[in-house]
């Protein structure tokens, strides 16, 4: 049996072979068919900037689908504060949220960090990666 904040997976009546199929690929990631998974990284990058959004990140990653009083509840600040913080990654993409009655569930989204990691992180840091764990290893076996 689903559990009640789990999102529903019913697929809209779609016209078109691609577009059905991009809704399918997308649908098993968030279950939510108005997520756009192209991003602009700036917007990214700047949500990601502040402690207290990757904190409401990391509450998100342990538990999806939290409701605002849930979320402010982790936070030494205001109800309003932390909806102004969940605003701007909402805005960036990094979440979604979904009416459950009177509340408003939120729920993580992390292809925006995952188009980061493969776009500024991987190409980049692979080779280097490796030569420095190498360096490290040996460092640690010399003392």
């Amino acid at each position: 049996m689903a559990n009640s904040t789990e999102p529903t997976r019913r697929l809209p009546s779609l016209r078109g072979g691609v577009l059905k199929a991009a809704t399918l690929f997308v649908s098993g990631l968030t279950c939510d068919y108005l997520v756009t998974y192209y991003q602009d990284m700036d917007e990214v990058f700047k949500a990601l900037a502040d402690p207290t959004r990757r904190a409401l990140l990391d509450s998100l990653f342990e538990r999806d689908g939290q409701s605002l009083s849930e979320l402010e509840a982790g936070q030494s600040m205001s109800r309003f504060g932390v909806m102004k913080h969940l605003r701007v990654l909402e805005d960036a993409g990094l979440l979604t949220t979904r009416r459950r009655g009177r509340e408003k569930l939120h729920f993580l989204n992390p292809v925006p960090i995952r188009q980061i990691q493969e776009r500024w992180v991987g190409k980049y840091a692979e080779p280097w990666a490796s030569a420095l764990i190498a360096l490290k290893d040996e460092l640690e076996e010399q003392q």
